[in-house]
């Protein structure tokens, strides 16, 4: 099956790294080139957009999308790694609080918003990953403030010290920060038990595939074209003269009235030919799909 090459849209089960689902995906496709668009924590389920073969090439275009998480909070307990598995630090009062209350302390994290990231994180700082550091007992890790958007964050249920939320974001959201800032908020501390991903950007939980359904024999039947991974992007049809040049890597004329950086391109009878840029007036190949 060396010549297998899609996406696939995986449901994570809980406990493992989204390495540990892109190793168990290389053993049952018998490929090597396999790999993730973003990862899931260890205590997250749900959705995990991979790629195989050549539609690896593609990955970078799915990274930036937006997602969709739901989360339960613990509220009155502050950790350490702002979840479940990290030690308390901090128990303060929480059976106060009122669902009016909460929605308020809500709404100043919608929006556009200043996010600092866990210590216990994947960030890097000079070559190591945060959460390294902190198992070194560096605690005191300079640690960058980002802007996010959250688009949505609705209040789904409180039955105290439980509050569970859904939450419409842009890339690069630590939603375990967000479940600290908000206990920290309300004063009382939270943090994460439980974190379910049902989508990121068009991949929904809906299309995802259980890991442990998948074998050598079925898994070519949840393969997704590759182009998948770029359906987002404006399309641009070539006629054959034109779709041969790009392929060949010579600049297209820009005759079209497509104003997007870029688009993916398709030749005469609909296959997918790659992810072209627009320069100036015209257009040139980026990631290109030979027929092979």
């Amino acid at each position: 099956m060396s010549d297998l090459s899609g996406v696939l849209c995986v449901d994570k089960p809980l406990g493992m790294t989204s390495h540990d689902v892109v190793g168990r995906i290389r053993r049952v496709a018998g490929l090597r080139r396999v790999g993730h668009a973003g990862t899931l924590d260890p205590l997250a389920t749900g959705v995990l957009v991979l790629a195989l073969g050549r539609a690896t090439r593609l990955l970078e275009y799915v990274v930036g999308h937006d997602k969709v998480y739901e989360t339960t909070i613990r509220l009155g307990q502050s950790t350490a790694t702002y979840d479940a598995e990290g030690d308390v630090v901090a128990e303060r009062p929480f059976t106060h609080l009122t669902l009016s209350q909460i929605e308020a302390a809500l709404q100043p994290f919608r929006g556009d918003i200043i996010q600092q990231p866990p210590l216990y994180s994947a960030i890097k700082k000079d070559g190591q990953p945060l959460y390294k550091l902190a198992r070194q007992g560096k605690t005191d890790v300079a640690r960058p403030y980002r802007p996010v958007t959250i688009h949505e964050l609705t209040l789904l249920s409180w039955e105290p010290p439980h509050l569970t939320l859904r939450i419409h974001c842009s890339s690069g959201t630590y939603i375990r920060s967000l479940g600290h800032d908000l206990g920290e908020a309300l004063g009382c501390g939270g943090h994460l038990t439980a974190l379910r991903r049902p989508a990121v950007g068009e991949f929904g939980i809906e299309t995802a595939v259980h890991l442990n359904t998948l074998t050598p024999e079925n898994i070519i039947s949840h393969l997704l074209p590759p182009d998948t991974a770029v359906r987002h992007l404006p399309r641009l049809d070539l006629p054959e003269t034109t779709a041969a040049d790009i392929l060949q890597g010579k600049p297209l004329s820009k005759t079209d009235d497509l104003s997007a950086k870029l688009v993916r391109a398709y030749g005469p009878e609909g296959q997918f030919l790659g992810v072209v840029a627009a320069e100036g007036k015209q257009w040139r190949a980026r990631k290109m799909f030979p027929t092979v």
